[in-house]
């Protein structure tokens, strides 16, 4: 009898430790770090020289559409040597190997949870310092590019689990579209093909969207782009005082955003990045917002998410966990029956190495490339 209680007490705890993962369950440990930390394993001199310097500068470049400096990634450093059961468990790894009786050519290569989930380890091969600085400086955007997408499928994972469905709710019946942003958005403000939802007893996180006939695909310019956010922005948001609403900010009147095309669910879209203020006031902060085209009823989709943390330096991850919510929006014509399996377009080894796709909303690879 005794024996039959502690095998069933081993199995509930065998259970009781593992995790869902992709398919199936896993029995890693969760992951340790921060969102958009990342562990360097690299030789200490290594990492003072030339070849160190040049990732180093790469993972601490600035994170575009933000109004002071802030790094793409906060980094820890260890030695191989120190590479333990401890450091092992940590959610973005990047493991430099340097030795010319094994690497003719520097390559990226990536594997998905091994030591722990969610965990994500790149490993740069190279038999030269000298290569593999040239080759990290010149590929720096897609080390940046696959940490960022890493990191945005783990927020939408977690956006699965807990939205608000009150927005939800507001983008079907007014949109038609399906849409998860964070669960504590539930104050809601309507307005003429338009909708504002933010915090309760706080305007930290805020995610709105509107929509605009299409009329064709020249209106994806930068400058269209503003002309239609102040008009919906300036009739919707005011401020505390008459004369007072949200509009884009200029610099001696030119535009300072930033946009670039994309694919979202194997559609065209737009991603625009900029500083937002409030006119006549010192309220002010970034956004970040998707243009997408709706082609059951020919209308631009407009989602997109902001930020006011006036006390606050740092807001890279507040607009990054609103930036993955946009991922999640669902058009009308989209068929797909659960955004849960989708993410954002993660790399095989081909890509890592120099040929980066655009972001997308395709299916989320569940096995990783090993070494």
């Amino acid at each position: 009898m005794k024996r039959i209680t502690f095998i069933l007490c081993l199995i509930m705890a065998l259970f009781s430790s593992c995790k869902k993962s992709g398919d199936g369950l896993s029995f890693l440990p969760v992951s340790s770090g921060r969102p958009y930390e990342i562990l360097v394993v690299i030789d200490k001199a290594m990492y003072e020289r030339p070849a160190g310097r040049v990732l180093h500068d790469v993972l601490t470049s600035d994170v575009p559409g933000l109004p002071q400096h802030e790094a793409q990634f906060r980094i820890t450093t260890c030695s191989m040597e120190h590479f333990d059961r401890t450091y092992k468990i940590f959610r973005n790894i990047i493991v430099v190997n340097i030795n010319p009786n094994i690497y003719t050519q520097t390559r990226f290569k990536f594997i998905r949870d091994l030591n722990s989930t969610p965990q994500m380890i790149m490993t740069i091969n190279s038999p030269s310092e000298q290569e593999m600085s040239d080759y990290v400086f010149s590929h720096g955007k897609t080390i940046i590019d696959f940490f960022v997408k890493a990191e945005l499928n783990r927020s939408i994972k977690l956006l699965e689990r807990s939205h608000s469905e009150q927005v939800a709710k507001t983008a079907r019946e007014m949109f038609g579209c399906d849409v998860w942003v964070p669960s504590d958005l539930t104050a809601i403000k309507k307005g003429d093909n338009f909708f504002w939802a933010s915090q309760n007893g706080g305007n930290q996180l805020n995610f709105c969207m509107y929509s605009y006939p299409y009329t064709s695909s020249k209106i994806f310019t930068p400058e269209y782009f503003v002309q239609m956010r102040d008009s919906f922005m300036a009739a919707n948001i005011p401020g505390s005082q008459p004369g007072m609403h949200m509009a884009t900010q200029k610099y001696k009147g030119q535009n300072l955003v930033e946009g670039q095309h994309i694919v979202v669910h194997h559609q065209f879209a737009q991603e625009v990045r900029g500083l937002w203020e409030m006119t006549n006031d010192n309220m002010g902060g970034p956004f970040v917002s998707h243009v997408r085209v709706d082609t059951v009823n020919q209308k631009v989709i407009v989602a997109e998410g902001f930020v006011y943390y006036p006390n606050e330096p740092r807001k890279r991850n507040p607009i990054r966990r609103l930036e993955s919510a946009l991922y999640t929006l669902q058009l009308p014509s989209e068929t797909v029956e659960t955004l849960a399996a989708e993410g954002v377009e993660e790399e095989n080894e081909e890509d890592i190495n120099g040929k980066l796709k655009n972001v997308s909303k395709d299916k989320l690879k569940k096995d990783g490339k090993k070494n």
